[in-house]
Parts: C-alpha cells; structure tokens; sequence
C-alpha cells in the first residue's frame, strides 16, 4: 500500500510533540546507540540539488540514489515518475529489491524541493525494512519525518518550507518548528550546524525556534545544568512530593520524595533516579550520561 507525503497548510508550534518523543525513543531502541551512530554526517546539498539544466528524470534518479545510500539501503534500481496526485509524494513498499516513488507533477518545476520530498518517501523504506511502526497512519508519517531528520536527511523538509508573499509551502507532517527541534537533537549529538544550509528564511527561524526548545529539555532538573530559578522550584517541589502540572520531571516515594521520574535529554527515554542526590545517570537507550543533582 502506497505511504503518502502530505503538503498541508502550516500549523506552528509543537503540537506533535509526544509522538516526536515517542519517535526519537524508538528509533533509539530499534538501531541502538552504534546503529545511530552509523550517520554522523548529513546529506550534502550538492548531492541532492537538481540542477536547471539537468535532464528532470535522471536528476531525479541520481539525487533519489543519493538518499538510498545515505540511509543506508541496499543499491537497487530506482523508479521515479510524475503524475498529478492528493498528496506530494508516494513510495511502494514492495518485498522486491526495487524502489517505486511517485512525485507530485508540480514539483517538476520546483526542483529544489524534489530531493525534501525524495527524502521522506524513501525514510518509509528504511522504516519498512526496519519493521519499526507505530499502530496509526498519522504517528507512522511523524515517525517517518522524525526518522529523515535526525539521520541526516530531513533538514531538506524544513529547508522546503517557505511563507511569504509569492510562494507558501509546507512539506512533511511536523510543524517548522518541530523540524527544527528534531534537527537541535541531532546537532547536539553529532556536532553538526544545519544553518547554513537552509536557503528560506522562515525555515532558518523555525530552526532556531526549534533550538531553543532543544536547549531548555538539555537545562531542565534533575539535571545538573539547571538554571537557579528552576533548581529553586524543583528543590521545592522535591520536599512536599507533587512536581507542578508544567514541571519536566515527576516524583513518588511520598514527602519529601525518594524518587523522580524525567525524559532523557538526548532520546526522550523516561528514567527514574533516586532523588536528593548528586549522581551520573546512564541512558540504557542512548548510552547517554547524565549529570544529575536530584
């Protein structure tokens, strides 16, 4: 059954943010910290830019390649066609070796945003082959999103976005600024710095919107990094046993509590420490260490 990419009317904000979580958990768990470790860099803009002059079928041949190599999937022969369809794109997961994509005919002339929808559709093969889904088609899209952005091929869906007064556009099923995030997510991994490749300032903005609210997950107690306004809070809350409805983190154990509950920074794993303790936490998901003033 063909997996659709839907261009859709742009939501901001993080309104898909428990599935992004969720997403970035199991991917963590499906290809482990190695197997994470297995993109540490992104796709290249001069490998999936279509040119001008170059031949449409064949550049979208060479730049869908591009993206099969990327991710990873095996070398097989690519089969890529136009034709006016609902939605931007549509990929066949076949048992076969060969790969069937279908691109919505507008973006034959829009060839700077073949390679955004390019990238989704062939995200669903390496999930497919993953055998990793969540149960609706709505999550299974975010995860798709999610999966293309953090191993280094998804920053061309948000570099797709643009809102202004001659184009509007919106590829993918995450909002700009959920892009953005996941994005933050992999720079803080990987060392990476996706700014300069973003080419429409709104995409640049969301982004950075995005980055920020990376940072604060990275700053929010238990962790050690915690700001002294939310430290105040947390060592409050910690002592009469109830975390506030907004707060990050959540204990038990009574008052004060002897535990606490809070998402890994890096993949979004809930963990539970023992709380009023200075400690270095490991990430049985991510392999990440954590430091923590509990």
């Amino acid at each position: 059954m063909p997996h659709r990419h839907e261009a859709d009317r742009v939501v901001h904000g993080f309104p898909h943010r428990a599935v992004v979580e969720a997403s970035l958990t199991a991917l963590h768990r499906r290809l482990s910290p190695d197997g994470v470790r297995a993109w540490p860099t992104s796709v290249t803009a001069d490998d999936v830019a279509l040119g001008d002059g170059e031949d449409l079928h064949l550049g979208t041949q060479r730049v869908a390649r591009a993206l099969v190599r990327h991710l990873r999937l095996p070398e097989a022969r690519i089969v890529v066609t136009f034709r006016r369809m609902e939605h931007a794109g549509t990929v066949e997961l076949a048992p076969g070796p060969e790969y069937f994509v279908e691109v919505h005919e507008r973006f034959r002339t829009r060839r700077r945003d073949v390679g955004a929808v390019l990238a989704h559709e062939i995200t669903h093969v390496l999930l497919h082959r993953l055998d990793l889904r969540f149960p609706r088609t709505a999550e299974n899209e975010i995860l798709t999103d999610v999966a293309a952005a953090y191993l280094g091929a998804g920053w061309l869906l948000l570099d797709a976005y643009r809102e202004d007064g001659v184009e509007h556009q919106k590829l993918g099923y995450l909002t700009p600024e959920e892009f953005g995030y996941v994005l933050a997510k992999r720079a803080e991994v990987f060392g990476e710095d996706p700014s300069p490749w973003f080419t429409s300032q709104v995409a640049y903005d969301a982004w950075v919107r995005g980055r920020a609210e990376a940072a604060r997950e990275r700053t929010a107690p238990p962790l050690a990094g915690a700001g002294r306004i939310e430290r105040g809070r947390y060592v409050w809350e910690r002592r009469r046993g109830r975390a506030g409805e907004d707060a990050p983190y959540a204990f038990d154990g009574g008052a004060p509590a002897t535990r606490v509950s809070f998402s890994c920074p890096v993949c979004r794993q809930r963990l539970r420490i023992p709380a009023g303790r200075t400690l270095r936490v490991r990430c049985g998901t991510c392999g990440t260490v954590l430091e923590c003033a509990s």
